[in-house]
């Protein structure tokens, strides 16, 4: 697996990593021992930029990949975030903190689950609207000042925030969901990220395994996925009239001998050496054939080909429901 910059203050990555939410949250039951031989045979493909947070599976996540790379943490690239608080016992309730206090008792916390020193790229999961982004930066900083952290990122933030928070301390990174179905950050945030030298981390790169192809059905979600009513792009009507877009997808990887999934992310990595994308799995057979879509370099009318046959306008449903929607490009 190829390394890559990420941003312009001295990050170096897989160019390829490993979202590791699924392992413990979201979407279906835990195989920790899965999950696990998973993220080893990330590290063994070269895919040692993973990415987690506090919040998946309450603190799971960051345990699991905690024990999974116990010596063998010098290979690899450590990303977490905080920010996402749960509320009471509804997973889904959840609100947003960024205050100086809760940044540094989140990494504390962090820490101590992970097993490990440092952490490389802390991200703000979400943008605290009720905390200015000066104060929350300035405690993110602290951090890198202490050892604990060595590189800073935003999730899903805005360009003027970006520009706010970059002022108080350079970011490496901005992590924000991007995919075929998924463009919105090619008209203001890509330029903004370029313009100020930050690197860009799309997740959902599969558009949560719609573009796959593997998911013809309501029923190939298994009970307690979230899929089932978190994200409307899976429900009612829309489920319908998405899986007649990602048919056109697949079309064109049975034509090219490819799986779906591996021209969707080839996709992705075509739009710039400056995007890192990291899809998720906990099993080790979609981790290789993830891996393998590395390998895959398309042609600039390839491309267009890929972006006409899934047309962005013709994707039905926002990426969340309302409530997580305000949480969005804050």
């Amino acid at each position: 697996m190829e390394t890559v910059k990420l941003g312009s203050q001295g990050a170096v990555v897989s160019r390829m990593g490993l979202g590791c939410m699924g392992m413990s949250d979201f979407y279906g039951e835990r195989n920790d021992t899965e999950s696990a031989a998973t993220i080893v045979r990330a590290l063994d493909l070269g895919v040692t930029f993973l990415d987690t947070s506090d919040v998946y599976g309450a603190g799971h996540n960051e345990e699991l990949i905690g024990k999974a790379i116990r010596g063998r943490r010098d290979q690899v690239f450590l990303a977490t975030k905080f920010g996402n608080t749960r509320r009471g016992d509804d997973p889904k309730a959840l609100a947003v903190n960024g205050k100086a206090d809760y940044v540094r008792s989140a990494c504390d916390a962090s820490l101590l689950r992970l097993g490990v020193d440092h952490i490389d790229l802390y991200y703000q999961h979400r943008v605290d609207p009720d905390t200015p982004i000066e104060e929350t930066a300035g405690a993110m900083s602290e951090l890198v000042k202490a050892g604990k952290v060595r590189f800073l990122g935003l999730s899903e933030a805005s360009p003027a925030t970006i520009r706010r928070a970059h002022k108080i301390h350079p970011l490496t990174a901005l992590q924000t969901e991007y995919s075929l179905w998924e463009r919105h950050v090619e008209n203001e945030i890509l330029p903004t990220l370029r313009e100020l030298g930050i690197g860009f981390v799309p997740y959902s790169p599969l558009g949560r395994g719609f573009l796959t192809a593997t998911i013809t059905k309501r029923s190939d979600l298994v009970e307690g996925d979230a899929r089932t009513n978190r994200y409307p792009r899976f429900v009612g009507e829309n489920f319908e009239r998405n899986l007649a877009v990602v048919e056109r997808l697949k079309a064109i990887a049975d034509r090219k001998k490819v799986k779906p999934g591996q021209l969707a992310l080839a996709w992705v990595l075509a739009k710039g050496q400056d995007i890192v994308p990291i899809p998720g799995t906990k099993r080790r057979a979609y981790l290789e054939e993830n891996a393998a879509a590395a390998a895959i370099h398309l042609t600039a009318s390839e491309v267009a080909e890929l972006e006409a046959a899934v047309p962005e306008k013709e994707i039905l449903g926002e990426r969340y429901t309302p409530a997580g929607m305000k949480w969005i490009n804050q």
